[in-house]
């Protein structure tokens, strides 16, 4: 039999298969990239048994928990247990702190013919080997943002570069008001812990300088970790820049045309394109106070029409009228104010070729 491991380094760069034992609502607060959930016990079953510790002690708590989990119920989690490791022989098992749950699942699993090893100190091992690996590179690492108005290409830009960090990537959203994509964002800590693997891959390949885009605290409802975003108030500015034309259809693109595919693709044509007029709607009405009544109810209007057009006839062109006011009126004035208050970090300013061309060259 392999050992049980402690190298979660290596356990992350090469993306070795892991089962979590942990009850699912422990599992829906945070996981790991790729990890797939098993539980020793549902969430009732947890609850029972952890009330049963409080207040009867451990030995009580085993027992009842042998009792929940028993006969045809046991027999069933081994067999989802074996299936996983036959299909995963290089993987691993794991619980919260690599106790009690995952040396039963562990023994169960050995009593049916199968010696799998599991992570030594569990879950919460891991876990702050990749916060200590996020603020490692905080500590260690050079960081250059990517800044720019609205609409520049920012994200396009980190597509191209090999030491890119996508926050909003991993995040699942575009990071503005309209930023939502049709598909939900991770819990705080997967995005953390898809932010630390991705940073120790990059770092294990010889890369010690990353470039991310200016963002705010939250991107949508994600945290960036309180480190970063204090650097990024003092990391180099590269600032991008784009003609107006360029930036409404690149708004175009991502926040209508694409947006809206999505929203078919995961919900069908006509619920999904319902629901994509529904998401844009709300996005211009969560700012409806920073742009004033009036201002708020013309665009709406000019969106209603858009979105009317688009459904008869797929026709995307009115969807402009409301993006390049919107620019004009709400975000370039901001963008402006915020080139100006950050111009001293300002290391170089381009398109975006010339930008993807000096982060190339200025490692």
């Amino acid at each position: 039999m392999r050992d049980d491991a402690r190298d979660f380094r290596t356990i992350f760069l090469d993306g070795v298969p892991m089962m979590d034992t942990r009850a699912p609502v422990e599992f829906a607060k945070g996981a790991f990239p790729g990890v797939v959930n098993l539980p020793l016990m549902t969430d009732l079953e947890r609850q029972k048994v952890g009330t049963c510790y409080k207040q009867h002690g451990q030995d009580a708590a085993i027992k009842l928990g042998h009792q929940l989990v028993g006969g045809d119920i046991k027999a069933e989690r081994v067999a989802a247990w074996a299936a996983f490791a036959r299909a995963n022989p290089n993987g691993y098992l794991y619980c919260f702190r690599g106790g009690l749950r995952s040396q039963i699942v562990q023994q169960w699993l050995r009593e049916a013919g199968i010696d799998y090893p599991r992570i030594t100190g569990g879950y919460k091992a891991m876990r702050t080997f990749l916060l200590d690996t996020l603020e490692d590179a905080v500590a260690q690492c050079r960081f250059v943002v990517v800044g720019g108005m609205t609409g520049t290409g920012k994200t396009d830009v980190l597509a191209q570069l090999p030491d890119g960090l996508d926050l909003e990537g991993h995040a699942n959203h575009r990071g503005s008001s309209f930023g939502k994509r049709a598909t939900g964002q991770p819990a705080q800590i997967d995005f953390e812990n898809a932010l630390a693997v991705d940073i120790l891959r990059k770092r294990a390949a010889g890369i010690e300088r990353f470039v991310i885009e200016d963002e705010g605290r939250i991107v949508g409802s994600c945290n960036v970790p309180l480190s970063l975003h204090q650097g990024m108030q003092t990391y180099p500015l590269v600032w991008l820049e784009d003609s107006f034309e360029g930036r409404v259809e690149r708004i175009l693109r991502d926040y209508v045309i694409d947006l809206c595919a999505e929203f078919i693709a995961v919900n069908g044509e006509e619920r999904g394109f319902d629901l994509f007029a529904a998401r844009l709607l709300q996005s211009l009405d969560n700012i409806h106070k920073r742009l004033g009544g009036e201002r708020h109810q013309r665009l709406r209007a000019i969106m209603i029409d858009a979105l009317g057009a688009q459904q008869r006839s797929g026709a995307v062109d009115f969807h402009r009228d409301w993006i390049a006011a919107l620019l004009r009126e709400y975000y370039d004035p901001m963008y402006a104010y915020q080139r100006d208050s950050k111009a001293e970090r300002i290391v170089f300013a381009g398109n975006e070729g010339a930008v993807v061309a000096y982060l190339r060259e200025a490692h």
